[in-house]
């Protein structure tokens, strides 16, 4: 059934199951200041992680369609989670039937289409959630665009927790954070490459840096996704024209407002309104 939506211009809207998203709406901010964003953070069900991919595919479809409704052409999901799990049926089975000409984008392409030029030895590891490891949509992406590297992946059930919680900081975080990075090197001793598969683990980057060797780099995804929407914009003038520009952003969470004001912070070095909705 389609919906009646509206054909007016509208803001860019972004979806992440928490917060962790946001660390990739400052970069898109950074590279495209003048568009409009429309931010959404389904807090009250998250950790998508762990979840299955059923549910998963469920939250971020009404999550998409919210966005649609609130004036959004394109909406960016960055969540890998929602990126493995749903990105690929809300684009085949969903938006022909909602909207043809809209887009729902995802975070993992446009960070496997720049590992081909950064990694020396062809050897790279994935830290990431229990759900986008499993997925295994890095390793799928990466070898439909370079097939000779080796990916290998290890999860990362604790770190989420530690960045909501706001521990990234605290001694008692580097325990989990040495774990996984040792598991992930362990399992491949050539990797010159670690991307970071989980919008969240930026916030770990001062500890992640402390334990992974120097020679070693790592790559968060917010950068590349930006140029990514850029170039995107550029090549589809008629999605460009659909996106409002005048540097607004509005957030709203599914959550209490005031607990996303204060975990916010943790990722925004700027005071926020936001309002709260529902999404079911």
């Amino acid at each position: 059934m389609k919906q009646h939506l509206s054909h007016t211009p509208g803001p860019i809207g972004v979806f992440d199951s928490g917060y962790g998203g946001l660390t990739i709406l400052n970069k898109i901010k950074e590279v495209l200041p003048e568009y409009d964003y429309i931010y959404l953070g389904d807090n009250a069900r998250t950790p998508y992680g762990s979840r299955s991919f059923e549910i998963v595919y469920e939250f971020t479809l009404q999550a998409v369609n919210k966005l649609f409704e609130m004036g959004c052409h394109l909406v960016i999901l960055a969540c890998n989670t929602a990126s493995a799990k749903a990105l690929r049926s809300i684009q085949i089975n969903d938006l022909p039937n909602i909207d043809a000409t809209r887009r729902v984008l995802g975070v993992i392409r446009p960070t496997a289409e720049c590992i081909g030029s950064i990694t020396q030895s062809q050897h790279i590891g994935i830290l990431a959630t229990a759900g986008t490891i499993k997925s295994e949509s890095y390793p799928l992406e990466i070898h439909k665009l370079f097939p000779d590297i080796h990916v290998n992946g290890v999860a990362c059930p604790m770190w989420v927790p530690l960045v909501e919680n706001n521990e990234a900081r605290d001694e008692g975080s580097d325990y989990f954070i040495r774990k996984y990075i040792d598991q992930l090197l362990q399992k491949d001793s050539q990797i010159d490459t670690i991307i970071l598969g989980c919008t969240h683990y930026p916030i770990l980057l001062p500890k992640i840096s402390k334990y992974v060797p120097e020679q070693i780099r790592v790559i968060a995804q917010g950068e590349y996704v930006a140029k990514s929407l850029k170039d995107y914009l550029r090549r589809h003038p008629e999605m460009d024209a659909k996106c409002t520009r005048n540097s607004n952003c509005l957030f709203y969470t599914t959550e209490a407002e005031d607990k996303f004001i204060e975990s916010a912070t943790t990722f925004l070095n700027c005071p926020i309104e936001v309002q709260r909705i529902s999404l079911e």
